[in-house]
């Protein structure tokens, strides 16, 4: 398969359209990121449609824009993706990249940290059926 095919794919392999999508590469890899945390970069190149090289500098952005935290997990990197982070461009600046990634990413797909409200015992006072 030759660039322009592999560019111009859409979800799943499909083909886009017309060869443009509505979000950027940079989320294209975060929600790659998202779904698999300890994906691998020549994974989410294959899956993105760019070189792996295009993603390793998409990812030392989000890096350096506190999106995502990479840490070390023996051979392999793991992605830590912070949820709360406001998106970027002031058009969307009043959502986060959790809320983008819950609006993109299937239910159950996005590893997405346990905050203590999480955990915390749900309060049989408030049972709505």
């Amino acid at each position: 398969m030759g660039p322009k095919e592999t560019r111009d794919e859409g979800a799943g392999g499909a083909p886009a359209p017309s060869g443009w999508t509505f979000l950027s590469n940079h989320a294209h890899v975060l929600i790659c990121l998202g779904r698999d945390p300890g994906v691998r970069l020549r994974d989410v190149a294959e899956r993105v449609g760019i070189t792996e090289r295009a993603v390793q500098r998409i990812v030392a952005d989000l890096e350096e824009a506190g999106v995502i935290t990479r840490t070390r997990d023996g051979r392999r990197n793991h992605y830590d993706i912070h949820h709360c982070k406001p998106l970027r461009h002031p058009i969307e600046a009043h959502a986060t990249v959790g809320a983008l990634l819950a609006a993109v990413v299937s239910p159950g797909a996005a590893a997405e940290p346990q905050t203590a409200a999480d955990s915390a015992p749900a309060d049989e006072s408030d049972d709505r059926q």
